[in-house]
């Protein structure tokens, strides 16, 4: 017996193949669960096919070195048989020989050579992972593309999972290539020169000459195979040349190919293989939604495995899809990330992701090169040119995506010009390092962020930090000095918002230690405008605040300091609630403003004065602020100024308490509007456009003519939310919501409510949220629930108090005097509406003080009714000073309340007259609250009806 060159054949017979060799047996592509010494046994009698082999050399073959009974090779014998289904449907493999032994009777292929003829199915291929997420679909377009295109290339960074999906793909042909798959891994490979051996004896080209590319070409001229070649890119041109020639000269052959560069050959079907998709960002993203995406399904997979017994929840959510976009999606991250869950939870993992200990956490132990993110990244870092190793760590400094402009501009001092800068990013794509996508007419590429942070660590053992940082922010300070000289007016600022998170990078560098601050003033004045204008403010005011201290003598007193005490003012004041920050910011713009004779920024600073003492309930100093922006305005002499002054006297005289005023002003503006085409009007960070249609639809209303106030509030609110604008957006449903809620529209005021407490979430503006939350309790209020109001107005007054937002916490201060009256909570009602009286005393005015007046009657009466003659002044006091405003709203409300007591009292003719003659001076807005109860009462009044050319009450 030949046992030596017998053992490298393969055999097959019946539907089985044998691979002597590897000790496997198959049928249908799947091996046959036989024991070790059935096998044995089997190789034996297939090896002698058609010859008798005795018992005693079969156990000597079997058990060398045991003895045993005969007995144990009859048993293997019948499990053998059992196994092959030896006598079933006709088939006959082995018969025994009475006194002599046994033989194999079945016809027998033989393949010990080679012969192409009969080669058996090889499976080299590792085991298919057991649980692979969000390939699926990926997995079955390459299966087709492969039987289809018979040459494809997977081509992606590392980490991202090629060999995964290429693994799983041969694994789901094997089948069709009646299991003839090999798998090479080329990884291990320090020469190209050992690629073509590699592959011949991976093949089984064992007796040929191994170095020789014709002769395996020949080999497997007519063999169908599918041929795996795994990690390519180190070898990438003996792996062109073998592929091409195969694609080329051995039809039968499929080829799939793992790359981080595509071959570039004949034949090659290029297939990118993207990242995970991951969750888009958002604090409000549920478990469920985050479970919807392949990167946290892998995420919680894998943080099971590691050992994490807890399901996601609704709070993590959020922190597990930010894990997973900073980290790009890629498989390999995810899962060293995952595997940590268990050591650090889920906050504190959050907070490690990014940082570049993550590098040297391990991974699975089955690839060697991916068993660090800093292996896998050295691995692609190492097949680098020096050239392009140097520009690949300069690019580290993008946080974001950059243009190849910005690419020049930061790479410049490397010895490149534009057109070496511009082949090496295409290479640097071309390997999977950069990505690139179009937006608009220009092409932006990126680094991934598992990438940058590798190639930033290159960069600071390279002594080049620094240097490259101070390009970069010098590059970003060139860009933006268009922005800091103009006042952003009808300009798009998409081409720099897509790098708000270089920019930032730029300042947090400029103003460090080892940073340069006479670039950071540059850089800073020109960036504090652009997070103005996109309601960054927190980003804004820390900013502008840093830059301020940062100047030198030389730049004190100019246009630039004017600039940045304007955008402190302005972000201080929506988003800081410091008064004395934003008073001193100002005082000192407008000061040099002055001093310089600066038109531009006095009429600025003077419209935030207004809306700074509008804000603090000096509605006389606003308006002394708002008298000057006009005279000024009327100097300069340009239609949006002049209508900006117009509309900014009709909110002084609003809130001063002159409503006549208002509409004339309103109107006027409206008027020079359209004949000037003037539409939106912006200035400390507000829109006076629809500043002005809500505070119109506010007077409107005091005015008596509730109807209209209505079309304004909703025309108001519908140009704010076509505008887009955050803040403009938030002040409008903050001051459109009372509209509502004074005629009585119960679900329209829910719905807007609901809608500025969303927003205020979504944009941070904490004051803007505390805000909804106390319209919310005067509505629930409103509809019966004062208990519940109460609790909601004194959960939010302390925070508008903090932040000193006067013009809005004053009402709702009524609110709350009136729900405590109406819950028996006399003391602190009293308490509360006289401190609120108190306060609009010692201001120039507010058109609140009616309704002031008319809730302390109400509060005195709750306290006892001998506090009639007390109540009966304030109320006639109310209409007094209702009257003085031309305010009809006001002062139907409080006739109503003095009417219904004097008709209780027995003074029903004089309370008929005072109400019918409030209510006949109304021409709309009969279906309103107030006024169907001012028409019940008048009904009440001997069954006398109100003026009959009114609609029926």
């Amino acid at each position: 017996m030949q046992q030596q060159a017998d053992e490298t054949g393969t055999f097959k017979f019946g539907p089985f193949w044998l691979i002597a060799l590897e000790k496997v047996l198959i049928k249908e592509n799947k091996p046959v669960a036989l024991g070790s010494r059935a096998l044995d046994i089997l190789i034996a009698l297939v090896e002698q096919a058609g010859e008798v082999v005795s018992h005693r050399e079969l156990v000597k073959r079997v058990w060398p070195d045991v003895i045993v009974e005969e007995s144990s090779l009859r048993v293997h014998i019948a499990a053998l048989r059992r196994a092959l289904g030896d006598g079933r449907d006709g088939a006959r493999y082995i018969t025994n020989v009475p006194g002599r032994g046994y033989c194999f009777v079945a016809s027998v292929q033989r393949d010990a050579k080679g012969d192409s003829s009969a080669r058996a199915p090889m499976r080299t291929l590792p085991a298919r992972l057991q649980r692979m997420i969000g390939r699926d679909g990926i997995v079955e377009a390459f299966r087709a593309e492969v039987t289809s295109r018979r040459f494809v290339s997977i081509v992606g960074p590392g980490g991202v999972g090629k060999t995964t999906v290429a693994v799983a793909v041969a694994h789901e042909l094997a089948g069709d290539f009646h299991d003839t798959v090999c798998f090479v891994d080329l990884s291990a490979l320090q020469d190209g020169e050992l690629v073509v051996p590699a592959v011949a004896s991976a093949v089984g080209c064992i007796e040929q000459t191994q170095d020789s590319l014709p002769r395996l070409l020949a080999f497997l001229a007519d063999t169908r195979m599918l041929l795996v070649l795994d990690s390519c890119e180190h070898v990438i041109e003996p792996v062109a040349v073998l592929t091409e020639g195969l694609f080329r000269e051995a039809p039968l052959v499929h080829i799939v190919a793992t790359t981080r560069e595509a071959l570039r050959v004949e034949g090659e079907s290029v297939h990118p293989l993207q990242s995970l998709d991951s969750p888009s960002g958002g604090t409000d993203l549920t478990a469920v939604q985050a479970l919807a995406t392949p990167a946290v399904q892998l995420f919680v997979d894998r943080a099971a495995s590691g050992g994490y017994r807890h399901d996601l929840t609704d709070e993590d959510a959020p922190l597990v899809a930010s894990i997973c976009r900073q980290l790009d999606g890629m498989p390999l991250a995810i899962e060293l990330a995952a595997s940590r869950a268990s050591t650090y939870g889920i906050r504190g993992l959050a907070q490690l992701v990014g940082n570049r200990l993550m590098l040297l956490w391990q991974g699975r132990r089955s690839v060697p090169r991916h068993q660090t993110l800093a292996a896998m990244l050295d691995w692609s870092y190492d097949l680098l040119s020096e050239h392009e190793k140097s520009i690949l760590c300069a690019l580290s400094v993008f946080v974001g995506g950059f243009t190849l402009e910005m690419a020049l501009a930061v790479v410049s001092g490397l010895g490149s010009d534009g057109l070496q800068v511009s082949n090496v990013v295409v290479s640097l794509v071309d390997k999977s390092l950069i990505s690139v996508s179009r937006t608009g007419d220009a092409n932006l590429f990126r680094l991934l962020d598992t990438t940058r942070v590798h190639a930033a660590v290159k960069l600071k053992e390279s002594g080049q930090a620094n240097a490259i940082a101070r390009r970069h922010a010098l590059h970003h300070a060139e860009r933006l000095v268009g922005i800091r000289d103009n006042t952003l007016k009808n300009r798009d600022l998409t081409a720099y918002t897509r790098h708000l998170g270089d920019i930032r990078a730029a300042l947090e560098w400029s103003f460090s230690e080892a940073g340069d601050s006479a670039v950071g003033v540059t850089l800073g004045a020109g960036a504090v405008p652009l997070f103005l204008k996109m309601s960054m403010l927190s980003e804004c005011r820390r900013w502008c605040l840093r830059t301020l201290d940062a100047l030198v003598e030389g730049d004190r007193g100019t246009r630039l300091e004017i600039g940045l005490q304007l955008a402190l003012a302005t972000s201080s004041h929506h988003a800081h609630s410091d008064s004395a920050e934003e008073a001193k910011a100002l005082e000192r713009g407008l000061s040099l403003a002055d001093t310089l004779g600066d038109v531009e920024y006095q009429l600025e600073l003077l419209a935030g004065l207004n809306l700074y003492w509008t804000r603090f309930s000096d509605a006389g100093a606003g308006l002394a602020a708002a008298e000057r922006y006009a005279a000024i305005a009327r100097d300069v002499g340009r239609s949006r100024e002049n209508v900006t002054a117009e509309w900014m006297l009709g909110a002084s005289h609003h809130l001063v308490g002159n409503q006549a005023a208002a509409q004339d002003s309103y109107e006027s503006g409206f008027k020079r509007a359209a004949a000037a085409g003037v539409n939106d009007v912006y200035s400390f960070g507000y829109d006076h456009q629809v500043r002005a249609l809500i505070g119109y639809a506010r007077t409107l209303w005091l005015r008596g003519l509730p109807d209209q106030a209505a079309q304004f509030a909703y025309k108001g609110i519908e140009v704010a939310g076509r505008q887009g604008h955050p803040v403009s957006l938030g002040i409008c449903l903050l001051h459109a919501t009372p509209v509502f809620l004074w005629r009585g529209d119960q679900q329209v005021v829910e719905d807007l409510i609901e809608r500025l407490i969303t927003h205020a979430a979504k944009y941070s503006l904490a004051s803007y949220h505390a805000m909804g939350l106390g319209l919310r309790g005067e509505l629930m209020m409103a509809k019966g629930d004062t208990r519940g109001g109460v609790e909601l107005l004194r959960a939010a007054l302390p925070i508008l108090r903090a932040g000193r937002r006067y013009v809005v916490s004053s009402p709702l201060s009524r609110a709350l005097a009136e729900g405590l009256a109406r819950i028996g909570h006399v003391a602190e009602a009293s308490a509360t509406i006289d401190a609120t009286l108190a306060e609009a005393a010692s201001s120039s005015g507010t058109f609140e003080l009616p309704e002031l007046m008319r809730t302390r009657a109400e509060v005195l009466l709750a306290a006892s009714r001998e506090n009639w003659p007390e109540a009966e002044a304030s109320l006639k006091s109310s209409l007094d000073h209702a009257q003085r405003q031309s305010a009809l709203g006001w002062e139907l409300r409080s006739a109503m309340m003095l009417s219904r007591w004097w008709k209780d009292r027995g003074r029903e003719e004089e309370a008929r007259a005072l109400l019918a003659g409030v209510y006949k001076r109304f021409a709309e807005g009969f279906e309103t609250v107030d006024l169907r109860e001012a028409a019940r009462q008048l009904r009440e009044f001997k069954g006398k009806s109100p003026r009959k050319r009114n609609p029926s009450p």
